[in-house]
């Protein structure tokens, strides 16, 4: 597999490449994806600087990005994993309860997992976490490992999109006919 560039996202977070990556899709006229904001309540705010110092969490929130591609919904996550196993614990179950509903009515919901020690990304369908998560529930691995993803999904910057995912969607879709 290639790498992002000679410096990968170095000096740069998961997030604000598939944030700018949103942008440029927006621009571009593809999609509008939006992250979903963590919903807090406020403890203390430093009134001189205006800033929350303390806050906590008023409830579960779903999935990280949610929006529309063509006509088509989706909804998807973003995870970071600096080893070769990713824990399942870094998935809650409300949050694959809402992408399996999600997928219900026709969307589209995956994760899109950097591999950070690789400097690769994975698009990984819906329908493959929910393997993953049987598994699990069954009794078998908390997690999964590195070899056990499929090399196909493992997406690629190109024409100056960091993180390209309408690719993943559309192998995914494709896979679905």
């Amino acid at each position: 597999m290639g790498t992002w560039n000679t410096r990968g996202l170095r000096g740069s977070t998961f997030e604000d490449a598939i944030n700018r990556s949103n942008d440029t899709y927006k621009e571009l006229g593809l999609c509008l994806i939006q992250k979903v904001p963590t919903p807090i309540t406020p403890i203390n705010i430093d009134h001189s600087t205006r800033h929350i110092t303390l806050a906590y969490f008023d409830q579960k929130s779903t999935v990280d990005y949610i929006g529309v591609v063509q006509g088509v919904a989706v909804c998807f996550d973003a995870k970071e994993c600096a080893t070769d196993t990713f824990p399942l614990a870094n998935i809650h179950p409300h949050q694959v309860a809402f992408m399996r509903d999600f997928e219900k009515q026709d969307g589209v919901a995956f994760i899109l997992i950097y591999y950070s020690e690789k400097d690769m990304i994975y698009y990984m369908k819906f329908c493959e976490l929910a393997n993953f998560w049987e598994r699990m529930e069954k009794g078998g691995r908390k997690s999964f490992r590195f070899d056990e993803l499929d090399e196909e999904n493992f997406i690629l910057p190109k024409n100056g999109i960091l993180v390209p995912y309408l690719d993943g969607i559309a192998r995914d879709l494709d896979s679905r006919n």
